[in-house]
């Protein structure tokens, strides 16, 4: 997690830091339940899609910034065959771009991250999403996004402490977050 925040420019609670990264994660899993897609490229896709962001606002490239700083990590914090490290890759280059085709693991990576769009005002169409799981957890997930939840027990797990004076997370390291990617069910 130190490698990811380090060259993290925005305020780490802000609309597209950590805490929406944790949700997309628990929004992704879920998804993975159902269609098939490679949980460890949607976990890793919740911690990059926006790793590389320099605007909350309006950021074109941030996604092709953070396929690009996923790649420099490859054979250190990513061991990915050339596969599904291009599945990650492209799911965040695209991310943005409202599509709704392709790979059942990109399909849970957009859905994933557009189940959040709550956060910022943005209720997603049920016709835009990919699957019919991430068109049954809308509701579910709007609530959370809205609501701006934070899933304590991933936070913790991704060694994040964040205490209500916190300015600054705990920095860990990933282990914890690999745990949980790989060992739990999104909390409910």
């Amino acid at each position: 997690m130190v490698e990811i925040l380090r060259g993290y420019t925005l305020p780490v609670r802000c609309d597209h830091g950590v805490v929406h990264w944790v949700r997309v994660l628990e929004n992704g899993l879920r998804v993975t339940e159902t269609n098939g897609a490679g949980r460890e490229v949607v976990a890793l896709f919740a911690l990059f899609h926006d790793s590389r962001r320099v605007n909350q606002f309006r950021d074109d490239g941030h996604g092709l910034r953070a396929g690009e700083f996923a790649r420099s990590l490859r054979g250190t914090l990513i061991h990915l065959d050339d596969v599904r490290f291009d599945l990650l890759f492209q799911a965040c280059r695209l991310h943005t771009d409202g599509l709704a085709e392709g790979d059942p693991t990109l399909q849970a990576c957009w859905d994933a991250d557009c189940l959040d769009l709550a956060r910022v005002g943005i209720m997603p169409k049920p016709d835009r999403l990919c699957t019919d799981t991430a068109r049954e957890l809308l509701g579910w997930a709007n609530a959370r996004a809205v609501s701006n939840h934070e899933p304590a027990v991933v936070l913790a797990s991704w060694g994040l402490g964040f205490g209500p004076s916190s300015a600054t997370p705990a920095r860990r390291g990933i282990m914890g977050f690999w745990e949980f990617a790989a060992n739990r069910r999104p909390q409910g």
